[in-house]
């Protein structure tokens, strides 16, 4: 990867002219995406989020953390214990010329030694498992690395309102699809394209399914505007 994304996050904090970014998926065309939205404070964050942090206890670990904007609110407006990590190194820079005090470059796949009473995952944070069948894999690391009555908190979107009705008002999904909220997504900026990656987007139902298999309650605790909602999972 070249982890545009990450460079796009470390021109903005460094002010070397920052563009938008052109993000384009599977069902969707192009579109443009400013990077001062993931530089937003509290306030200016959706209610989903704000929730999530408001619900946000104990050492935390914020995963797919970018450009910390999560991390800096439970910090230094909560005193709260956070670790932030997230794959991309320029996001980590941009995190720590912010003041993140514990960014690492990361895979959550691969972290180990340590526990936390609230994991988040947040921006449709379940976008990281990529595909359906990654869902496992992914919850089960999330529950090994929590406390005794420790939470993750995530939020998603379904997707299926993106979909043509046919005449019987049933949603036409292409076959290649195993699951409808799994995305291909291109993105590019100042001229570079990134290579390809999934992305994911999960319905609640599909989620909860997800979350019983692998031994974790699912609770639905916020629906927003536009077809997301915030899940908290608990052991």
């Amino acid at each position: 990867m070249k982890d545009l994304f990450g460079k796009a996050m470390f021109d903005f904090q460094t002010n070397n002219s920052p563009e938008d970014i052109i993000t384009e998926t599977t069902i969707s065309e192009e579109d443009e995406m400013s990077v001062d939205y993931l530089f937003r404070s509290y306030n200016e964050m959706p209610k989903i989020e704000q929730k999530a942090l408001q619900l946000t206890t104990g050492k935390t670990l914020d995963v797919g953390c970018g450009a910390g904007s999560h991390s800096l609110s439970l910090q230094n407006d909560r005193n709260i214990d956070v670790t932030s990590i997230d794959i991309s190194e320029k996001a980590i820079e941009t995190c720590k010329l912010r003041g993140v005090k514990n960014a690492k470059v990361q895979n959550i796949l691969d972290f180990e030694g340590e526990k936390f009473d609230t994991i988040i995952l947040l921006m449709n944070g379940v976008g990281i498992f990529g595909k359906l069948d990654n869902c496992n894999k992914y919850l089960s690391k999330l529950k090994s690395l929590l406390n005794e009555g420790g939470q993750i908190l995530l939020d998603s979107s379904d997707i299926i309102y993106m979909f043509d009705e046919d005449e019987d008002g049933g949603k036409w999904i292409p076959s290649n699809n195993d699951y409808y909220g799994e995305l291909v997504f291109n993105i590019s900026y100042k001229g570079e394209k990134e290579e390809p990656f999934d992305w994911l987007y999960l319905d609640y139902n599909t989620l909860q399914n997800a979350a019983i298999a692998n031994g974790l309650k699912c609770e639905l605790v916020l629906e927003g505007e536009h077809y997301d909602y915030l899940a908290r999972l608990s052991i």
